[in-house]
């Protein structure tokens, strides 16, 4: 990945006092990246490796806020400074504060354009915001955006002052948390157990971009390995160009393709391309160019990997996950995807890459992304890295709700329209732009039944939208035979109590094993794990325990498991790590051997 640095901003320009008066708020546990953080140069690495350009401007840091009753006027002045792109709610925003439904949060900050983006149009873009987002310029109002785990963008260009001049650029949200039908996965207004606190507003970097009047919106990249073609489609509103792709295997251009009139770029990859494993994570280098004629207008720097994700019958007739063809147990972690400072915030980029390498040391070849969207920059580190994803849609609506059991005859919950509506919206959207990630291999629309509705309808959907995945329709949840899995959840010890002929038969959920280790805690006197054990070695045998369990299943007819979980969460203590990731709580060295014979239990 490479490293395009943002230009620096003056401290001027923050509308506030001098960074040294932000601290985190609250005396909860952190992690050692907290004492790390500059609020002058916040997360600021490039935000959208699939899409690089050279120049681009960060927008993190101290901005103004104030919290206003819902739809009441601006206003008139604020309380203090938050610290984007963290949460109000956080530790690291500085401010750790609820935010119910009743009230909605507004930021602001001042910017300007640099003088060298003269002529072009300028992008500000957000990488997430949660949950209703509506923003101005310079008191004029460029746009709205529902949906808490998406990228978006706004074309700022005719709201922006004359050339050298202050921008203002105010943010207004309003999120219901667990008071609206809307995705929001593990967040509610009274955490406990299972369930964490609010995660309300910006968090996710926030960032401009000048563009050419023509420009590339972004890219949908589509390996085929059998084929030997890697198709990319440029989404852009200038369809009358030319779009040309190089691909690159490191310094040595080993592939090109062209298209006109906005249809995909078919690139004929060579014989002897490199295909992407956990074992060999490959990827190829590309140029993506938008030209008139021999002029190019736009250029972005991107990266593909070939690849496919399938079933296949074994030598026995299971039915397998298949990774380019070859049956492979894919074996991995629940990964929430939480941090004691910034909840859904990483504190840095080092922390976000720390737990994807931690689960490579342990032997791991997936990660169940857990009813959670991370920000760009994580994917394309399991992409590097080499870890497969499966990629779970955050929940919703009146979760959750349990029917145990009703395995093929479970009814689903009926939604609203609104609710349904919001849904179909909001997956679309995290497919869109999660779509040319190598690493993704399986979409879980629906995690048990937690606002489970019409599942061979959304299966059926979601399969038609992106054929080059697999879907798994409900982990754990009102089972029907659509999709390409059927996935149970079995605690603590493994358990295969269903098998489905003609389908990947996994096991979504299991294990959970608790460690309490003092000092951290994020409540001293109050956790919870599914079985709980005195001593990393108690821990590490039982985690062992069911580890061989699994291996014998896996004859039997399981193709993928994941274990419960990465890291502690909150006042859960079953994490591999603790919440704080200073100490990992097993022999790794005893997890990582167990879970190696997993992985390869399949390998020919």
């Amino acid at each position: 990945m490479k490293r395009i640095l943002s230009l620096a901003l003056p401290l001027l320009l923050m509308g506030g006092n001098s960074f040294a008066q932000w601290e985190p708020a609250g005396d909860r546990i952190k992690t050692e990246w907290a004492a790390q953080i500059d609020p002058a140069h916040v997360l600021p690495e490039y935000p959208r490796p699939q899409m690089e350009r050279d120049r681009w401007q960060n927008l993190n840091g101290l901005w103004q806020y104030a919290v206003v009753p819902k739809d009441a006027t601006m206003p008139g002045e604020f309380e203090g400074e938050i610290l984007v792109p963290f949460a109000i709610e956080s530790s690291l925003s500085g401010v750790g504060r609820r935010l119910d439904e009743k009230s909605e949060l507004v930021y602001s900050r001042t910017f300007t354009v640099p003088s060298a983006w003269q002529g072009q149009r300028v992008l500000l873009h957000f990488g997430a915001v949660d949950w209703k987002a509506d923003v101005w310029v310079n008191d004029v109002r460029v746009g709205s955006h529902e949906g808490g785990f998406t990228p978006f963008s706004f074309d700022v260009t005719a709201a922006l002052a004359g050339k050298g001049a202050v921008n203002t650029l105010t943010v207004r949200v309003w999120d219901p948390t667990d008071n609206g039908p809307q995705p929001r996965g593990k967040q509610v207004n009274r955490p406990e157990g299972i369930w964490y606190t609010p995660v309300s507003g910006i968090w996710q970097t926030v960032w401009l971009e000048p563009v050419p009047a023509s420009y590339i919106e972004s890219l949908r990249i589509t390996p085929d390995i059998d084929r030997h073609v890697l198709t990319v489609q440029p989404v852009t509103a200038a369809t009358s160009c030319l779009a040309e792709v190089e691909v690159y295997d490191g310094d040595r251009l080993v592939a090109t393709g062209r298209s006109i009139n906005g249809q995909p770029v078919e690139v004929r990859m060579p014989a002897d391309m490199k295909l992407w494993s956990p074992d060999s994570p490959f990827l190829y280098d590309l140029k993506v160019r938008l030209k008139d004629g021999k002029k190019t207008l736009d250029e972005v720097d991107s990266y593909a990997a070939m690849r496919k994700f399938s079933t296949l019958r074994d030598k026995d007739g299971i039915m397998r996950l298949a990774l380019n063809n070859k049956p492979v147990f894919q074996y991995g972690p629940l990964d929430q995807g939480w941090w004691p400072d910034g909840l859904y915030t990483a504190p840095t980029d080092e922390a976000l890459r720390y737990d994807i390498e931690m689960t490579k040391k342990f032997g791991f070849n997936m990660i169940r992304k857990h009813i959670k969207v991370e920000p760009a920059r994580w994917y394309t580190y399991c992409d590097r890295l080499g870890i497969i994803v499966w990629q779970d849609m955050p929940s919703g609506d009146r979760n959750p709700e349990w029917q145990m059991r009703q395995y093929f005859t479970g009814v689903d919950r009926t939604r609203t329209p609104e609710s349904e509506a919001i849904y179909r919206k909001e997956w679309k959207e995290i497919i869109d732009c999660l779509y040319s990630y190598p690493c993704i291999g399986v979409w879980v629309p629906f995690n048990e039944a937690w606002g489970q509705f019409k599942t061979p309808e959304i299966a059926a959907w979601t399969k038609q939208y992106d054929p080059s995945r697999l879907v798994n329709p409900a982990s754990g949840g009102n089972h029907y035979t659509c999709g390409d899995i059927l996935d149970l959840h079995n605690y603590p010890a493994p358990e295969m109590f269903l098998y489905d002929a003609q389908r990947a038969t996994v096991l979504g959920e299991f294990g959970g094993i608790g460690l309490v280790l003092k000092d951290h805690l994020w409540e001293p006197d109050r956790n919870w794990g599914y079985v709980q054990f005195n001593s990393p070695k108690e821990v590490t045998d039982e985690y062992v325990k069911y580890a061989n369990m699994l291996l014998k299943l896996i004859k039997r007819g399981f193709s993928a498991a994941v274990y419960t979980q990465t890291t502690d969460v909150e006042v859960e203590v079953n994490g591999l790590m603790t919440y704080d990731r200073k100490v990992v709580k097993m022999d790794a060295d005893r997890v990582r051997e167990i879970n190696q014979r997993i992985c390869r239990s399949l390998d020919e």
